[in-house]
């Protein structure tokens, strides 16, 4: 596995993202398996044709992440069908089904990658000290291919939404 410091931060502290590679924008988007909230396999290849945004986040269940999950669910609302919005975390598929019941999230795809950690390792956003996800989102266009890559230098911080919407 490779390792990359000095990156992000988590309250100020350095911390190590951890991979098989580290996915940049004109990568091929690897393809990944994670479970649905009724631990269905999901796999990005199944979005083959649509443009998708992908969202990691550390944990639904934190200020930041919720924040940015609502807000992704309420710009999955305007988008057309051609779009999909995946939202990906560690949590638990139970708890990410509770949690998305809880905050009317239906219009983004909410996943985990809490069993083999294939998205994690595969795109290289796996945060060592946390064993949780970076904050980091790329968009991914109709072939699979990377085409923007946002990773949010402070873990606890939201991202520019305002500028992946804009390379979408």
């Amino acid at each position: 596995m490779l390792e990359k410091r000095g990156l992000i931060t988590f309250k100020g502290n350095s911390v190590t993202l951890v991979g098989d590679r580290f996915i940049e924008v004109g990568d091929e988007a690897p393809d990944f398996v994670v479970y649905d909230t009724n631990l269905n396999p999901i796999r990005l290849s199944d979005f083959r044709g649509r443009k998708v945004i992908i969202s990691a986040v550390p944990s639904l269940d934190t200020p930041v992440c919720d924040i940015e999950t609502k807000k992704f669910n309420d710009i999955a609302k305007k988008l057309d069908d051609n779009v999909v919005i995946i939202t990906v975390s560690m949590d638990l598929p139970f708890a990410q089904r509770r949690w998305c019941g809880a905050n009317g999230v239906e219009h983004v795809k909410v996943v985990s990658d809490y069993k083999d950690r294939d998205f994690a390792f595969k795109y290289g956003v796996y945060v060592k000290e946390l064993g949780l996800l970076a904050r980091v989102i790329f968009v991914v266009d109709e072939n699979l291919k990377v085409k923007y890559k946002q990773v949010v230098n402070e873990i606890s911080s939201e991202p520019n939404y305002d500028d992946v919407l804009k390379n979408l």
